[in-house]
């Protein structure tokens, strides 16, 4: 079937899995041999705006459905904090996705600013630095940041649940997805002005909580990459470049004046493309033309050729102007295009089958990043989309530093079944085989039937969870 693609796990040798990258006619950045540190490329240090990395390696942002209704961390929260700092990495990218506003939260779970939010961050953090100690690693070359959002068109905000979604323009696909009885509300330019304002509040905080950087946020169809594409908005937000890149501007420009000192980071998506939907055979489809799509901030096509990547060049040109010199590099959205942000070959309970074999994904995003460190050498970038590789992840990310395809190897869903994958390479120890994700989608699939964030399959604390017998019989209802 169209959709039934080789399992990374039996692609035994680099050999056999050079030998399928080849055969699919994608191409990757790959050394044979994994050197330990100190020699690793991925054990060299670099400076940032936000303090000196002791290595390549970065935790990636979590959306966490594991908090309070009123947006505060509890012990599960706390537990994956720790883990973070027990991997061994050295840049810590957000940490968690934080609400700025009740309205943006993507969960009823998700951290918010609230009155209690600096205690809780201090907590986290040191939660965080206690496991880096305890990995007997030192705390000194420690980069720690904080990820604020608003989620916009995907806002879940309340225990009920349901959409209550806020956009900063029409879209004829997405509206009828996220409310198809009646019009989506759309953000004025007072709302916006607002959110800078919470987004510089929140900084404040987490600069105060001991955080050397925030990210704005501006990837996967949330608010910040939504108004980058809001050619048709009316009004300071929307039409042209300047206007869509305001709220960025703004609101870099109150961090500079409210914590100054503080660091700033993107976390971006550097191309889109059209939704998918479920098709024929299950496989995921484009749910409009590809080529005609006019909605997209760095549009791919759909052809084997790399996206327009000149909205991206325009952004990263900005932010170099602006002094942000951290970046983190992702595609499109997990609601509407997941194949080609977040490679894997399960599809979550409401997703699709690839259709297209996910190392195909996987290489596009390393190729894009690559690119764009190319033309942006002195931004520090980090890269996404690994954790699909699996076994020769180790393999891949060497090689990319090595060649200077990006600064960073930054790891999601893996941290969630295997966070000390970083040490063990490092250390120079064979990775641990039961460990590795192997995208089984189930951390994407709990969340979205209401449970809470973790790897059920693979870390026993998650297995033994309540949540676990919960996911398992709404799978089977699916």
């Amino acid at each position: 079937m169209s959709h039934s693609y080789p399992r990374i796990a039996a692609l035994k040798t680099a050999a056999q899995f050079e030998a399928h990258v080849t055969a699919i006619g994608a191409t990757l950045p790959f050394d044979v041999q994994v050197q330990p540190a100190p020699d690793s490329p991925l054990a060299a240090a670099i400076e940032t705006s936000a303090g000196r990395a002791g290595n390549r390696f970065s935790i990636l942002p979590m959306e966490g459905w594991d908090g309070t209704t009123d947006g505060r961390p509890t012990d599960l929260t706390r537990r994956r904090w720790q883990r973070f700092g027990e991997s061994g990495a050295k840049l810590i990218w957000g940490g968690e996705a934080f609400a700025v506003r009740h309205d943006g939260r993507a969960n009823p779970n998700q951290l918010c600013l609230g009155p209690t939010s600096e205690a809780d961050l201090v907590q986290l953090r040191e939660d965080l630095f206690r496991g880096h100690r305890g990995a007997g690693l030192e705390t000194g070359d420690l980069v720690v940041g904080l990820q604020l959002t608003h989620s916009g068109r995907y806002a879940r905000p309340d225990p009920d649940k349901q959409p209550r979604p806020l956009a900063a323009y029409p879209h004829p696909v997405l509206d009828r997805r996220v409310s198809p009885d009646r019009p989506v509300p759309l953000l004025s330019d007072d709302d916006l002005d607002d959110l800078s304002a919470r987004l510089v509040q929140a900084a404040a905080l987490a600069q105060r909580a001991g955080f050397t950087f925030v990210d704005i946020k501006h990837c996967h169809g949330y608010l910040g990459h939504e108004l980058l594409s809001a050619r048709t908005r009316e009004g300071r937000f929307g039409g042209d470049f300047v206007g869509r890149t305001r709220l960025l501007r703004q609101t870099v420009e109150g961090i500079r004046r409210d914590a100054p000192g503080l660091a700033i980071g993107v976390r971006l998506s550097a191309f889109d493309t059209t939704p998918f939907r479920k098709g024929e055979d299950e496989v995921g489809e484009p749910e409009a033309v590809q080529a005609d799509y006019a909605y997209a901030f760095g549009r791919w096509d759909g052809t084997a050729a790399l996206p327009d990547l000149s909205d991206t060049r325009a952004f990263l040109t900005l932010l170099t102007e602006l002094g942000v010199d951290l970046v983190c590099l992702s595609a499109g959205s997990p609601y509407y295009n997941p194949h080609i942000q977040r490679p894997a070959t399960f599809p979550p309970s409401d997703g699709y089958l690839p259709p297209e074999d996910p190392l195909m994904s996987v290489a596009r995003q390393i190729a894009v990043t690559a690119a764009l460190k190319q033309d942006f050498p002195t931004l520090r970038i980090v890269g996404s989309a690994y954790s699909y590789l699996q076994e020769w992840l180790p393999n891949v990310g060497q090689a990319v530093v090595r060649t200077g395809g990006a600064d960073f190897i930054g790891l999601g869903r893996m941290v969630l079944s295997y966070p000390e994958m970083p040490l063990d390479v490092l250390r120079g120890q064979a990775l641990k085989r039961k460990s590795i994700c192997r995208t089984f989608s189930d951390c994407t699939t709990g969340p979205r039937n209401g449970l809470v964030s973790g790897c059920f399959p693979l870390d026993p604390f998650y297995t033994a969870h309540p949540d676990h017998a919960r996911l398992k019989a709404a799978k089977a209802g699916a």
